[in-house]
């Protein structure tokens, strides 16, 4: 269980979050939303600790990982596809799988289950990472986390710019990853994707945790999608 308690965090002398707190739990998807600048993608910058903390803490499974190194945070078991994928564009797929792998000390069994649910990565794994098309390199990019056999999963903006057979593809590997027991903590702005797999949302406005509650809840309620994002 990933909890995220109060936490503030800025970029310089900018304050960007003021107290932001959620829990994502084992086997549950919950969505971040908010309007673009509200603070999503900064939340789970703050998580992977490429953002120190001000105040605060984030616990992974009662253990406080909020101090830890940037790099020791995939280590600890949560994966982080970034928004815009950030992939090694000169390494070919194969390589990037593998830098995935290293993280855990993840081998063989681990390379063919992500390589089992993206079919298209094996035709290409001596493809240069950056000549694959934007789909691909999402796939790759979730792959990469997957490699590291996560505990928890973040995602920033999976679908953006996908074509709808790529969405639905990204849509399914996440639920499938629900089903195995990974808490996944999800930021997107379409929500017909969130209303169909989320289990709760936390909306987040001016980088504070302004309401939550379970997706059911929301789609009896759509009024508050107008309240928080204009929509």
């Amino acid at each position: 269980m990933l909890e995220v308690q109060g936490i503030h965090a800025a970029y310089g002398q900018v304050q960007a979050l003021y107290g932001v707190s959620f829990t994502a739990r084992a086997g549950e998807i919950l969505c971040l939303l908010g309007r673009n600048g509200a603070g999503k993608t900064t939340t789970l910058k703050s998580i992977m600790g490429l953002l120190p903390l001000s105040e605060g803490q984030v616990s992974l499974d009662g253990d406080q990982i909020s101090s830890l190194p940037p790099h020791e945070v995939p280590r600890r078991g949560i994966g982080y596809i970034p928004q815009g994928r950030r992939l090694f564009p000169e390494l070919s797929v194969a390589e990037n799988i593998e830098m995935g792998l290293m993280t855990r000390g993840e081998g063989k069994a681990t390379r063919e289950w992500v390589l089992d649910l993206f079919p298209r990565l094996r035709e290409r794994l001596g493809q240069a990472a950056g000549t694959l098309s934007g789909g691909e390199q999402q796939m790759l990019a979730t792959a990469r986390a997957l490699c590291l056999r996560p505990k928890v999963l973040l995602l920033d903006e999976p679908t953006e710019g996908l074509q709808p057979s790529m969405i639905k593809l990204i849509r399914d590997v996440v639920l499938k990853m629900k089903a195995e027991g990974i808490a996944i903590v999800l930021v997107e702005q379409r929500v017909d994707t969130v209303m169909t797999i989320a289990d709760r949302v936390v909306f987040i406005e001016n980088g504070r945790d302004v309401d939550r509650m379970d997706a059911a809840e929301l789609k009896a309620d759509p009024g508050k999608l107008r309240t928080y994002l204009g929509v």
